[in-house]
């Protein structure tokens, strides 16, 4: 039987593992309230860029403007009364026990001043970072509450790329690796480098989740998008590559055949990585050895072979 062959040499190999994943925002809110009250103004354009700390929306806070003053007329009060009873303990006119009571009383209206203030501060909603906000959901005169969405705000510039890998692939990918990635309508090839990875493999999945950071000065990387990865991991300087058509799957693993002394001979090997055209063997054969290409499913053990070995 003619069948095609190669002799085995080894060769540098690239691992480069090609994954899906999905684009996300480098942070991510959606804005809503503290407090409930009507809104009085809003502060910002829909889909415009924002600053950190910049006002969005400011809630009705004359209720809480009148609770602040009456607190701060009782806390001056209060502040006048201690002030003086503190003079006469020193001069033994009142005890130790009367100006006590006055301190108290001082300190918890300073307290109430500032849980007041703490309310008024919420009436007044902030930008959390710079990002860039979306489509409003409410307008002068709407009544806020707490689960009132008022509208989203991300920051894109850079953006996450979450994607996972194989188990077995998971001691080869380390901090500040990097990938290269495309996204769907575009042929533009993206960069970027992990920075985080879980601590834990994946028990449903048996993978292990995997986070980088790339550039998008121009805004056109869009969270949600799908992500088509590459990742580089170790390269071989002696690996052995066989065709995958030169692989017969059997019941215990992987098998190829080799010529020997001018017949097919059966091998048990062990397999790596698997790209396009070939596939990493990592046991089973040596340099030198004359892998049978094609055939394979008509090939049996002992079989005469003659062999036409590709050039390349």
């Amino acid at each position: 039987m003619v069948v095609d062959g190669i002799v085995i040499k080894t060769t540098k190999f690239d691992t480069n593992l090609e994954i899906s994943g999905a684009i996300e925002a480098n942070e991510s809110v959606v804005l809503r309230s503290e407090v409930s009250g009507l809104v009085t103004g809003i502060f910002f354009k829909e889909g415009s860029t924002v600053s950190k700390g910049t006002t969005l929306v400011k809630v009705n806070d004359r209720d809480i403007q009148a609770q602040l003053a009456d607190a701060l007329t009782k806390q001056k009060l209060s502040s006048t009364n201690e002030s003086r009873a503190k003079q006469l303990l020193a001069k033994g006119a009142v005890s130790q026990e009367e100006y006590d009571i006055a301190l108290a009383d001082l300190k918890s209206l300073q307290a109430q001043s500032q849980l007041i203030r703490a309310q008024l501060a919420k009436t007044t909603i902030l930008a959390p970072f710079s990002g860039r906000i979306g489509l409003r959901n409410i307008s002068e005169g709407t009544y806020l509450t707490p689960n009132t969405v008022i509208a989203n705000l991300v920051s894109t510039n850079p953006v996450k790329i979450t994607f996972s890998i194989p188990e077995k692939y998971a001691g080869q990918v380390k901090i500040g690796s990097e990938i290269s990635f495309t996204t769907d309508g575009s042929a533009k090839i993206n960069t970027g480098k992990v920075y985080a990875i879980e601590p834990g493999i994946n028990t449903a999945t048996r993978t292990l989740q995997i986070r980088a950071l790339a550039p998008n000065e121009n805004q056109l990387l869009l969270p949600g998008a799908f992500a088509t990865i590459k990742l580089a991991l170790n390269s071989v300087d002696d690996a052995i590559l066989v065709p995958n058509e030169a692989i017969v799957p059997v019941l215990k693993g992987k098998m190829v055949f080799i010529q020997k002394n001018g017949k097919a001979e059966e091998v048990m090997v062990q397999a790596g990585t698997r790209t396009d055209e070939n596939i990493v063997i990592t046991s089973g054969l040596k340099v030198g050895d004359t892998v049978l290409t094609s055939g394979s499913m008509s090939l049996k053990k002992g079989s005469p072979v003659k062999v036409q070995l590709d050039k390349e």
